[in-house]
């Protein structure tokens, strides 16, 4: 069939060499299962010895070596498992499972990478990944908690430019993962999440099979995927994960859901069966309709104070050069709300700093994949009532050209309130700006726009020079403040190839204000769902797309969302993932503590009461000591502002020999 890979799996398959005196039927006989067991025993005492002599090491101050595994002694094995042993001989040994075709079919979809945690839904998948495909193309990237294994897949995503699969156990593992998902759902990411299943109930192992199953086990996460399946066939398999990749990845782009069920991994293939896996095909971004660039066109030329407005509307390199051309074209200022890296911040026309003022003044405002379009020109206050206040002169246009008209969800709020545009344009914002920028051109008004040139570059400088003059307050001040932490990091990364995998609203956006941002992987955005525990795993996710790239990722990290999350540390340590995290600890969840704060005031309470339930103390949490523990090289908590540039240059140097490190530094709250 044309565009279409037969596959006969029995001829595909990869067989290792085995020593059959040891075997039945490719895998351990009775007879070799035990005598393993019993050597393990011997090497337990030997283990437990061994371990001995490590502590009396690490008592004389010496480094310890890795200790060596403590193996289970044979009394343990037999308690464990002779009960069962009779009940498990093979009754024949499967050599064409399913989930060899399902990697096949990962492989395909081009799939590098797979996060999970070890899950028994997906036993039979695993073992596939492992033993068949060599943990190669997809690797399996091994975590302890299902919501920072889609993170991971989250920020990999945004920074590679393609998806992830993450494998998630049943429904308690797409209960866990629900708020990665989440996220996802509202950055607009393309993650493919796989959750395993058992359909058919008279094939289900009693007690817990029964509780970690659903009928419609998609149904908990359904308003937030774009698109989900529960196929019931291999070839409905290789057809639904293709499928689900290409609606993934067309705009607007969004995870998607394929629930594996347990029988099509582990039961045999016949092996006349003919398979097919369909080619991997990417649709065309949507392109904004002609006859309304065309509008559009002639109201940005006419406009004397333009604005554009950027989101998530960059989604590659020639995203950030297109956008830059068309803000040339008109000589008008941007105004970047960082959903991804739009729009260089050191260019004359970068003035996200006057945001307010250049809405207040703005006749035309074209706002390019704005999620909130209503926000962007109204304001409400947060008192009681909720007063609203429009922002925007009477008569001014708004454009607005988003894919987000093109496809939407009802239960959940991230579509915000509504706004009807004067000039909605459906379509994705990086595919619709040059043929924007064509339309402008033969609109024409050459040299017409030479005159804002002039006052767009003073703003501009005036702007930067305020923001270092800002920052300089408080340089020597303990704790140490954020726009020196991050001062300290830029003047250390300035010259090297660097990316930004954090969110910057924890840090007053002192690194847009300070930093050079020039290129779309050095920056990809928030959370989109604001789901404290998303900035950690998406950073560590973001950190393994640019893993042998020569690219440094940067993680300005804030206390509460970590500790969600700590387990992610050993995922980097285990993995060898060159994340540099720069703690970000103000011993506080910061946000929190301001609305209790303000509750209080507007309730004529004690003020002072907002230190409980949002300080992060009694005891504070040693973030090094945690991190050690987990296998990352780390060092403080740094508390002296002179102390803080020497300590950064250490844990880079960890990090540039192609290991994690972090950082724990004591910071003021914003």
């Amino acid at each position: 069939m044309r565009g279409a890979r037969v596959i006969r799996i029995v001829s595909t398959q990869k067989v290792k060499t085995v020593d059959r005196k040891n075997t039945r039927a490719g895998g351990p006989s009775r007879r070799g299962f035990l005598k393993g067991a019993l050597a393990a025993g011997a090497a337990g005492v030997a283990g437990t010895t061994h371990a001995a002599t490590i502590a009396g090491a690490a008592g004389e101050g010496k480094q310890p070596a890795a200790a060596a595994p403590i193996e289970p002694s044979s009394r343990t094995i037999a308690a464990e498992t002779m009960s069962t042993l009779a009940d498990d001989v093979p009754k024949g040994h499967v050599r064409n499972p399913g989930s060899d075709f399902m990697v096949d079919v990962m492989r395909s979809a081009g799939i590098e990478y797979v996060s999970m945690m070890t899950s028994s839904a997906l036993r039979g998948l695993q073992e596939s990944i492992i033993n068949y495909g060599g943990n190669k193309a997809p690797e399996i990237i091994v975590c302890c908690h299902e919501e920072g294994a889609v993170g991971m897949a989250h920020g990999y995503a945004k920074m590679a430019g393609k998806p992830m699969a993450s494998m998630v156990h049943g429904v308690v593992g797409l209960q866990h993962a629900s708020m990665a998902i989440y996220n996802a759902w509202c950055d607009r990411v393309p993650v493919i999440v796989l959750a395993g299943n058992t359909a058919d109930a008279a094939k289900r192992l009693p007690g817990v099979d029964w509780i970690h199953t659903a009928v419609d086990e998609g149904s908990i996460v359904r308003d937030f995927v774009k698109w989900d399946d529960a196929p019931a066939s291999l070839q409905h398999y290789a057809e639904s994960f293709m499928r689900a990749r290409m609606v993934a990845t067309t705009a607007p782009r969004e995870p998607v859901l394929i629930v594996t069920d347990g029988e099509l991994q582990e039961n045999p293939i016949d092996t006349a069966q003919q398979l097919r896996i369909p080619k991997r095909v990417d649709v065309a971004p949507p392109v904004g309709d002609a006859a309304a660039l065309a509008q559009a066109a002639q109201w940005l030329v006419a406009a004397q104070n333009p604005v554009i407005v950027v989101d998530r509307a960059v989604h590659s390199q020639d995203g950030v050069v297109q956008l830059t051309q068309l803000a040339e074209s008109l000589n008008a200022p941007v105004i970047d709300l960082y959903g991804r890296m739009n729009f260089p911040t050191a260019h004359y026309l970068n003035h996200t700093a006057r945001h307010r003022s250049l809405i207040d003044e703005a006749d035309v405002i074209l706002a390019l994949e704005v999620g909130d379009l209503w926000g962007l020109t109204n304001t409400v206050s947060d008192t009681p009532g909720r007063p609203a206040k429009r922002l925007i002169k009477p008569d001014a246009k708004v454009i607005s050209i988003s894919d987000a008209y093109l496809y939407s969800k009802s239960s959940y709020g991230d579509i915000q309130r509504y706004l009807a545009a004067d000039l909605p344009i459906g379509g994705d914002a990086q595919a619709t700006v040059p043929p924007l920028i064509e339309a402008i051109r033969r609109v024409g008004r050459p040299g017409g726009f030479d005159a804002r040139k002039e006052a767009m570059q003073t703003a501009h400088l005036k702007m930067r020079e305020t923001a270092r003059n800002a920052a300089a307050v408080g340089w020597d001040a303990v704790p140490i403040s954020t726009a020196r932490l991050c001062q300290e990091i830029w003047a250390r990364i300035r010259h090297e190839k660097w990316s930004l995998v954090s969110q910057p609203q924890f840090e007053s956006y002192w690194p847009q204000r300070l930093w050079d941002f020039t290129e779309y992987e050095q920056f990809m955005g928030g959370s989109g769902g604001y789901g404290i525990g998303y900035g950690f795993p998406a950073a560590a996710g973001a950190a393994l797309a640019c893993k042998g790239t020569g690219r440094i990722a940067v993680n300005i990290q804030p206390d509460g969302d970590l500790l969600m999350v700590p387990s992610v540390l050993w995922t980097l340590a285990h993995h060898q993932i060159p994340l540099l995290t720069i703690m970000h600890n103000n011993r506080a969840w910061h946000q929190e503590t301001m609305h209790i704060q303000r509750m209080a005031t507007r309730r004529d309470r004690n003020p002072e009461t907002w230190r409980m339930g949002t300080l992060i103390e009694k005891p504070y949490v040693d973030f090094a000591t945690v991190a050690k523990g987990m296998g990352v090289w780390a060092e403080g908590p740094v508390t002296d502002p002179a102390a803080l540039g020497p300590a950064i240059d250490r844990a880079l140097a960890v990090v540039k020999s192609g290991h994690p490190a972090l950082l724990d530094v004591v910071t003021q709250p914003r």
